[in-house]
Formats: structure tokens, sequence, C-alpha cells
């Protein structure tokens, strides 16, 4: 790896202080937070300034917000995203610290469509495939991808008087306890499925968000039964919504935190 540039290091860490707090700056404040010399925050500023990646606020003298440049440039990336790739990605590396099947799963009316998949290592572990279609009221990541929905869109999805298929004798087949489950994963930002798919599986599935914080797909992790426990639950629970986070931030999304 090569050496890293210290003027561009410093002019990437300017340009990230705007995602904090309002979004302007003044040099002072870019002085102060960063405790560059005034003479370099000075000329880093001038000449993004320059190059339109900020630019002054009007009737704010001294103060800059982001100009067009870095617009243009996350749309250039956002165009060229691909979910499936980068969820695969996301997925092996996730599936190389647990060593379990990992999915990411985008919803599709009721159903579920896994786009990616990276398999355990162990003799025992879940068959399934990329493309496969899955009942989304059975599954960890069906599960969480519905409980992101609007409640009118939830309701016209899935009214009160449809039929829940069932995949296994632990699947969810009523409307009204699907919709107090999915009140419970909204609460705990992490879907869990007991067997509900396959009944020798249990899953547990992360919200993956997109730049303007929707809701596109989910990653789970899932374990046959003789894995599982609820040690084991606690620690893929929180590997599942690491990956997730992460799969997000590639897309664009940036937490809150």
């Amino acid at each position: 790896m090569g050496r890293l540039v210290p003027a561009v290091t410093r002019a990437l860490d300017i340009l990230e202080l705007f995602l904090d707090g309002d979004g302007t700056l003044s040099a002072p404040d870019i002085v102060r937070r960063l405790q560059l010399p005034r003479t370099t925050v000075h000329e880093l500023v001038t000449t993004l300034a320059a190059r339109q990646y900020i630019v002054p606020v009007p009737g704010q003298s001294g103060q800059y917000r982001l100009g067009v440049r870095p617009y243009q440039l996350g749309s250039h990336y956002a165009e060229r995203l691909d979910l499936a790739a980068e969820g695969q990605q996301v997925a092996r590396a996730v599936a190389e610290t647990c060593d379990e099947t990992v999915h990411v799963a985008i919803l599709d009316g009721t159903d579920v469509i896994y786009i990616a998949k990276v398999d355990s290592t162990h003799a025992v572990r879940m068959v399934s495939a990329a493309g496969r279609r899955l009942p989304a009221h059975c599954t960890s990541v069906g599960k969480m991808l519905l409980a992101s929905l609007p409640g009118p869109e939830l309701a016209a999805r899935i009214p009160d008087g449809a039929e829940l298929v069932a995949m296994t004798p632990d699947s969810i087949t009523d409307p009204g306890a699907l919709r107090e489950a999915l009140t419970a994963i909204r609460e705990r930002g992490i879907a869990v499925e007991n067997r509900e798919s396959n009944p020798d599986v249990s899953c547990v599935a992360a919200p993956v968000r997109d730049r303007t914080g929707q809701v596109v797909a989910a990653l789970s992790i899932s374990v046959p039964m003789i894995r599982w426990s609820d040690e084991r639950l606690a620690e893929l629970a929180r590997l599942a919504a690491e990956g997730a986070a992460g799969l997000s931030e590639r897309l664009g999304h940036r937490s809150a935190a």
C-alpha cells in the first residue's frame, strides 16, 4: 500500500466535516475542529471552492456548504451500484466470520427473492440457492422486509383475511399474529425465524438501507438447529446487524449515529 498524501487527506477531512451539523462551515470552524493551521485551511478551502466541491452560502459571509461536485460523484456511484454484487461481497465476509449460510434477499409482493448467498463450510448446512423465492412471512428476511413497510402498504399486501401458507408446523398463518410479530421486529430492529420455513433451520436477519434510508433488502444468517442456541442467536444477531450496516454503507446509507 502506498503512502497517504497529507494534503489530500486534509482536503477529504474538510469535506467529511460537512456531513455533520447543519451542513455549513466557516474557515475558523474547520481550523478549530481539525486543529490545522489557518494558512493551510485557507489554501484547502480556496482549492475546494475553485473545483466546486464547496461553495459560499449566499447571505452568510464566510460560510460554505457542499457544492455540486460531491453530488455528481455520488450520483455517478449510485447509478452503477449492483445490489446483488455488493450483497454477495458482504455475505461472503459475514460467512467467513461465522461459518454459517448467509443470504441477502429483496421483497417481491408477499414473497422474498434471494439475490445473494454464501454457504457454510460445515457438512450440515442449509440447502438453498440465489434466485429462490419463498413466502415472506415464513422467513427472517421476509419478516424484516414486511416490518419495514408503511402500515397501509402492509395491509394491502397482507389483508386481514389473507391465507398465509404454512411451510412447517411453526409457520405463522394468521395475519393478526403476523402483524404482532412485525411490531416486535420493528422495536428490536432484528427478525428471527424459528423453524418457520425449514424444520431443521433457524435464521436471524437485519435490514439493509439505501442512501435515502429506505429498507431495500435484508441480510440473514441461517443455522441448523444442532448449532442453534440463545447464546448463538445473540452473536449472530450482532453479526447480521453489522453485515447489513456494512451493505447499507456500500449503498450510500449513512447511519444517524
